[in-house]
């Protein structure tokens, strides 16, 4: 299996929102630009340059100056040729006529915009810098500068959102001119304010039957517009998937560049160190600045391709799992598959096992019962 993507992280933020766990620094006094030219000559190895995607990612990538970011585009385009799709994260408060032109200039052809919500009260509970109008102002730019994909991020289960408050962000992201929406519930990570804060008992979230009938509203919603489900939490207009993220869903290889970036090739998955001067001081010193790497076994090799696959609307090709291990998913999970479907979770197909539509509400249940103990 060839390495065909790439992501890189920025991890720099104009401010650090409640719930975000990813390795993110807020950018006031950091070294960004000697941070550039480290994370432009880790690209400088020895690998395929040839990539049909690439994932600017963070942090927020916009976060960077005009200067910055034009430093760190051409750094990929002197090292890489990007053949299919090129994302890069942003923050709708961020994207100036300027940036825009630059992405556009230096090839980018999708945008995907951390909106989380349109609702001016549950922004600021977010910790988001920008506001709704922001948001109207930075779509109106990507497309007058053509951009080929634009996703917005959207998240529900919020502290004290409502079934109302969310149909209501729905609803304008639909009506909007985008290509692509990624809704997610929220997760109380660890060592994230909003955990903290729950922890001592400040923060309420909605109980989990109401974030089970925002998911069913999301889907239903879904259902009725131009946009179709293709993964759990991910939905889009013909021709306007995601290829980067399937790569991940579908268990492939891909590289990962800068601080506590994750990779996964040559059947070894790896993250680098996290903090930004110690990655410096590796790309410094000449030595990788990997932290550490793991050579999944098979049993776990085949544990997440079910639990990525199925993620994925197409779900796991039975083809392509015996290809790969040389066994039949029948022969893996014989109890598995059979509970699953007889409590209508998955359906068992000639050519794929996929989730149900009861099945995508609950998924991670379903997920739980391909790790065999």
């Amino acid at each position: 299996m060839e390495t065909k993507s790439a992501y890189i992280h920025i991890p720099f933020c104009v401010r650090i929102c409640t719930y975000c766990d990813f390795n993110k620094y807020f950018i006031h006094n950091q070294p960004v630009d000697e941070y550039l030219d480290c994370l432009i000559k880790e690209f400088h190895q020895p690998i395929k340059k040839e990539l049909n995607t690439m994932f600017v990612g963070g942090g927020t990538p916009t976060a960077l100056s005009t200067p910055q970011l034009e430093k760190l585009l051409q750094g990929i385009a002197d090292n890489f040729d990007i053949r299919n799709e090129y994302t890069f994260e942003a923050n709708p408060d961020e994207l100036t006529d300027e940036k825009i032109r630059l992405l556009k200039d230096y090839g980018v052809n999708r945008l995907s915009m951390g909106v989380q919500t349109f609702d001016e009260s549950l922004l600021k509970v977010l910790g988001r810098t920008h506001k709704t109008e922001d948001i109207y102002q930075a779509v109106n730019l990507a497309n007058k500068f053509n951009i080929n994909s634009i996703s917005l991020d959207l998240m529900y289960h919020l502290p004290n959102q409502t079934l109302n408050q969310f149909e209501e962000s729905l609803d304008i992201a639909l009506s909007m001119d985008i290509n692509h929406i990624s809704s997610y519930g929220l997760i109380l990570e660890p060592k994230t304010q909003f955990y903290n804060l729950y922890r001592k008992g400040k923060l309420k979230l909605p109980n989990e039957d109401l974030g089970e009938d925002m998911y069913e509203l999301l889907l239903d919603k879904i259902h009725a517009s131009n946009l179709h489900q293709y993964e759990i939490s991910n939905f889009s207009q013909q021709g306007h998937e995601s290829e980067h993220n399937k790569v991940y869903w579908k268990n492939e290889y891909y590289y990962g560049f800068g601080a506590g970036a994750s990779g996964y090739t040559n059947g070894v998955r790896y993250t680098n160190v996290n903090p930004v001067n110690h990655y410096i001081k590796k790309i410094r010193n000449n030595e990788t600045p990997i932290l550490q790497q793991t050579e999944p076994n098979i049993k776990e090799q085949m544990e997440e391709q079910m639990f990525l696959g199925l993620r994925m609307n197409q779900g796991v090709s039975k083809a392509l799992f015996a290809q790969r291990f040389g066994k039949k998913i029948e022969d893996i999970y014989p109890n598995e598959l059979l509970e699953l479907s007889k409590n209508n979770l998955i359906k068992n197909e000639r050519d794929f096992v996929k989730l149900t539509e009861r099945g995508k509400v609950i998924g991670n249940e379903v997920f739980e019962a391909f790790l065999i103990d």
